[in-house]
Formats: structure tokens, C-alpha cells, sequence
């Protein structure tokens, strides 16, 4: 492995002291013109590179972000990740991320791993088992920025940027009922992730407003794992008066329903109507189409660096958490709609 060039190597090689060559680097007076020049002369030769991390830290400064998601693997992740790396490479910063595979284990071994690594402040989307919530306001007491997007914890006090799941989940209920739709069942996430519980209350609104009845076997709680949405679909459409319109949490559940229903040679959208969430692109690719509610992802990502680097740079020690509520769009398509 070749070696790094140091400030050593060039004073050692010029036989003059550490702090001559440092002085000399960095442009500093009291120093004679020659002896500059050959140290410049030398670093250049030599391809000297600072050492930007040691210099950093002696600024308590990286200019590196931590950001942490549950998979990557998921559509919506994987899309707000790279807006995320835009906006922090716009404004002069590097990124580390780290995905916690639905974990709270590996969750808290992300945190310590980004502190470790001196970032400045984290963006995070919490894990599928994430109850407790003592790592992060550990971070806060140390004074390490934090933001939230999308998973979020109504007990910590922090900057967030969410979208509006409750009234995106409202707009899709109400949509499926003025397509004919009686009995909608909810195909919901995990019990504890903030997002799908937003999206429940929206559901449950829209029936309300409709006057239709919530029938409490209607709503299903899933991981977010395919095999999951096929199996609690099988469960539901075993129902006596089984639904005529599902409310997915996710695209990625959504394809399980298809399968099942499929499988239960069920028609969609002749027997039942679907409507899912985040409109990924295979949406528009099965068959038939799925109705989703289009988030805006790009935005999702530029605001989180924003609302962070605002904590970061303010000169104050208790800045004001901001929260950024943003709009969705029900995409129509196939799922639920009357073919024609």
C-alpha cells in the first residue's frame, strides 16, 4: 500500500522542523521566501494531500451528514437517498449513509457508527421496531442536530418533513367510495410506525364522513415484506361479506394484493378497488395499473438537508424544531376505477 505524504516526510526531507512546513502550507508570515518555495516545490512533487479529517476536527468541523433509512431496497428510500446526496454535495457536504434493515439493533449501532465518524448531524427515517427512543434523545443532549422524514416520534422534539398521510389517506378512501366501493378494507404497516397510523386516521375520517361503519376486521396491520401482503390478503378475502376496495400502505404491498387476488381469481377493479401509496414505477407497469399516492420525493430530501444545516449553522444553542408538511397527488389509474 503506498504511502501517504506527510508534513513530516517534507520536513524530514528538507531537514527542517514540522512547524517550518506547516507554517509554509498554510501560508503563514515569518518564514523566508526560499524555504516557502521549497516546501511547495517538495508537496507538489511529493503529491502531498492534507489531511482534511484532522483539520476538520480541530474546527469541530467535518462537513459531513449522517443519514439513516430502513432499506434501501424500497423505492421511496432509495429516491429521497439521492436527494438527499444532491442537496448536501450542493452545500459543501459529504454524506454517510447506513440502513437499518427494519432493525432497532442496527439502528443503534448506526447512530454510535455516525457519531464515531464526528458528523455533524443526522437525517433519519426510523425502523419498523424502533419503540424506544433514548438513542436519539442521547444525540440531542449532545447537542448533534437531528431531522426526521417520513417515521417519525411525536416524543422527540425535532425538525421533520412529512407529508400529509392523513388527509393523502382521506383523498384515497374518499375516491374509492365515489367509485362505488361500500366496504373498503386498510391493509396497514407495522403497528408502531407513525406513518401508517396517520394514514388509518384518514381512513377511518372518510368513512365517518360517508357514513359507512368502520368494521374493525377490515383493517390489517403487515410488515412490509411481499409474502406478508399475499397471506393477509388470502385472510381478508376469506371474510363473508368481504371487501369491494382496499387502502394499501405501499406500493411494494399493493403487488402482494394483485398476486393474491390473482390467485383468488378476484377481478380488479370489476370485484375489487385498490389505491396504494408512494406511486412507484412498476405502477404503471403491472396489470392491471395501480391507482398510488405520488409523494414528493426530490422535495422530501432537499428540505431534510435544509431544515438540517439550519440547526448546524445557527449560532444559537436551542434552535426552534421546524416542521415541513408537504402535499401528496392521487395518481388514477386502473386499480380503481370502472374499466370502460
Amino acid at each position: 500500500m503506498r504511502h501517504q505524504v506527510t508534513i513530516k516526510d517534507i520536513a524530514k526531507q528538507l531537514d527542517v522542523s514540522v512547524a517550518t512546513v506547516s507554517r509554509a502550507l498554510r501560508d503563514l508570515p515569518d518564514i523566508h521566501p526560499d524555504t516557502k518555495k521549497l516546501v511547495l516545490d517538495l508537496a507538489k512533487e511529493l503529491d502531498y494531500q492534507p489531511n482534511v479529517l484532522a483539520t476538520s476536527l480541530v474546527k469541530s468541523k467535518t462537513k459531513t451528514l449522517g443519514l439513516i433509512v430502513p432499506d434501501l431496497g424500497y423505492y421511496f428510500f432509495s429516491t429521497v437517498v439521492k436527494a438527499v446526496e444532491d442537496a448536501a454535495i450542493a452545500a459543501g457536504y459529504s454524506l454517510l449513509i447506513a440502513q437499518t434493515q427494519e432493525s432497532f439493533e442496527r439502528e443503534l449501532t448506526n447512530i454510535q457508527n455516525l457519531s464515531r465518524s464526528q458528523v455533524e448531524g443526522i437525517i433519519i427515517s426510523l425502523s419498523r421496531e424502533t419503540v424506544n427512543f433514548e438513542h436519539l434523545t442521547r444525540l440531542q443532549r449532545r447537542g448533534i442536530p437531528l431531522v426526521f422524514f417520513d417515521r417519525d416520534s411525536e416524543e422527540i422534539d425535532a425538525s421533520k418533513v412529512m407529508v400529509d398521510n392523513e388527509q393523502s389517506a382521506y383523498e384515497a378512501v374518499k375516491h374509492l367510495i365515489e367509485n362505488g366501493c361500500k366496504r373498503i378494507a386498510f391493509l396497514a404497516g407495522p403497528k408502531n410506525v407513525s406513518v401508517s397510523n396517520q394514514r388509518r386516521m384518514g381512513y377511518s375520517r372518510a368513512l365517518q364522513e360517508a357514513g359507512i361503519e368502520a368494521d374493525p376486521s377490515l383493517i390489517i396491520h403487515s410488515d412490509y415484506f411481499q409474502d406478508s401482503a399475499v397471506a393477509k390478503t388470502h385472510q381478508l378475502m376469506k371474510e363473508a361479506n368481504r371487501p369491494d376496495g382496499i387502502l394499501v400502505v405501499s406500493d411494494r404491498l399493493a403487488i402482494g394484493v394483485l398476486i393474491a387476488l390473482r390467485e383468488l381469481n378476484i377481478s380488479v377493479p370489476d370485484e375489487v378497488k385498490m389505491v396504494s401509496f408512494n406511486n412507484e414505477p412498476i405502477c404503471s407497469l403491472v396489470s392491471p395499473t395501480i391507482s398510488s399516492i405520488a409523494q414528493p420525493l426530490e422535495e422530501i430530501g432537499r428540505l431534510s438537508v435544509e431544515l438540517l444545516l439550519e440547526q448546524i449553522e445557527q449560532k444559537t444553542d436551542n434552535p426552534v424544531p421546524r416542521v415541513e408538511v408537504l402535499k401528496t397527488k392521487l395518481i388514477v389509474r386502473e386499480s380503481s376505477v370502472h374499466k370502460k
